[in-house]
């Protein structure tokens, strides 16, 4: 049986938890050691560290912090694993841990963080998921129910020197064109909620007032929010430094192509069971600058899809040359509007779109003005038929508990 190298306590604050880390930085000491071919557990925390509760208010959606996410458990150092080369790690399975067979899903208020449809939903709101084994349910979102592919919303490599540099002086001088948005363009070093693992003094403060926030993507892999990356995945990610550092957070149980609601997928806390490997000066030898994978060979079987089209104009009917984003967000509100006619709220429908596994695809980017993106919805996840007829739709879904909406802070 695989030994589990990295524990979490769901009732111990993140930050006390000397395993996990919520910047990138590479000076943050290994948290465990493994040889290629080992393979190994690593407990994860929901990437809140616990903020969110299991209840009917979505307060603790509008108050949290944003700057203290994500807790990732690591990094995972691996002996043998040197700048230039690829880590293989195989996904062997993920799950739920028994004491949290729940998850959240949530809108941030644009005062903090907002998320894709933020303009339409400005408020914060939150839906909670239980889990059934491999399927969910929400008491905030009636008569849907699905299969889940749970997958690591966050996983990378530690960066080098250099590497982070490039990531902190690009990310700043975005936001110095436009440094009173709401929300911002990007989120610099911020060492005051910095939890850097082991490390300590005046090391610990120095790396903290440079380590880069876990929120976006980069070139080390990190949040991609990649659904299809779940059991029986193999990814390889670019190495930077020795050891390689490997960690991995904010699981998922299930989440639509996007995450489109920013806390979009169903949250969780649990657990990873993978395998590592190493290839030899792997980067120059495949021509790699970001990590590549193989999807899991376990997808939830929904063949029956309506799909919804959207193009580069945005909702005031202006005109965008080509742009796949606002093609996206149209596909998106297109298929919220439908589903309200089955009787569903907005925010319903848009906890839809993020936690169910909708698939999202560029559609057309060469037929100039308009870029076409599609949004693919599985009618099955539905306990009705919400595929058109002559008679029209039926408003199947009535009464029940709303999604809980903040009160918002002036």
């Amino acid at each position: 049986m695989a030994e589990t190298l990295i524990k979490v306590d769901l009732k111990q604050s993140a930050f006390d938890n000397e395993q996990v880390h919520n910047r990138w930085h590479p000076d943050i000491p290994m948290a465990t050691w493994v040889k290629p071919g080992d393979d190994f557990i690593l407990e994860t925390y929901d990437w809140t560290g616990g903020f969110i509760k299991n209840n009917d208010s979505a307060d603790d959606v509008r108050d949290i912090d944003l700057s203290i996410v994500h807790f990732l458990s690591g990094p995972v150092g691996v002996h043998g694993a040197a700048p230039g080369d690829l880590l293989v790690v195989d996904l062997l399975d993920i799950g739920t841990k028994q004491d949290s067979q729940w998850g959240f899903n949530g809108f941030f208020s644009k005062k903090n963080g907002g998320g894709f449809l933020t303009d339409h939903f400005p408020l914060a709101q939150k839906s909670i998921w239980d889990f059934h084994g491999l399927y969910t349910t929400s008491r905030h979102v009636p008569q849907v129910s699905f299969a889940g592919l749970i997958h690591p919303g966050l996983i990378g490599c530690l960066p080098d020197p250099k590497l982070l540099a490039t990531w902190n002086q690009r990310e700043v001088d975005f936001i110095a064109t436009q440094p009173d948005r709401v929300p911002p363009l990007a989120n610099p070093p911020f060492a005051a909620t910095a939890h850097m693992g082991k490390l300590t003094g005046n090391a610990r403060e120095k790396a903290a007032s440079e380590g880069a926030r876990t929120v976006p993507p980069r070139e080390h892999g990190g949040n991609c929010d990649i659904k299809d990356l779940s059991r029986g995945s193999k990814i390889f990610f670019p190495v930077y430094v020795d050891g390689a550092g490997l960690s991995v957070g904010d699981l998922h149980f299930s989440q639509g192509d996007g995450e489109i609601t920013f806390c979009g997928a169903i949250e969780m806390a649990g657990w990873v069971h993978m395998r590592v490997n190493v290839i030899k000066d792997g980067m120059a030898k495949y021509g790699i600058k970001n990590p590549i994978f193989k999807p899991s060979p376990i997808t939830p079987r929904y063949d029956d899809y309506l799909i919804f089209e959207g193009i580069s104009v945005d909702e005031a009917g202006k005109q965008h040359y080509l742009d796949v984003h606002i093609a996206y967000r149209q596909a998106c509100l297109n298929a919220i509007e439908y589903l309200t006619k089955f009787g569903y709220t907005r925010a319903q429908a848009y906890s839809i779109l993020g936690t169910a596994p909708v698939q999202g695809h560029i559609s057309g980017v060469v037929d100039i003005p308009n870029a076409c993106a599609t949004l693919w919805l599985p009618t099955q996840i539905f306990d009705f038929d919400i595929r058109p007829n002559a008679d029209g739709p039926v408003k199947a879904v009535k009464g029940g508990v709303d999604i809980p909406l903040s009160q918002d802070k002036a």
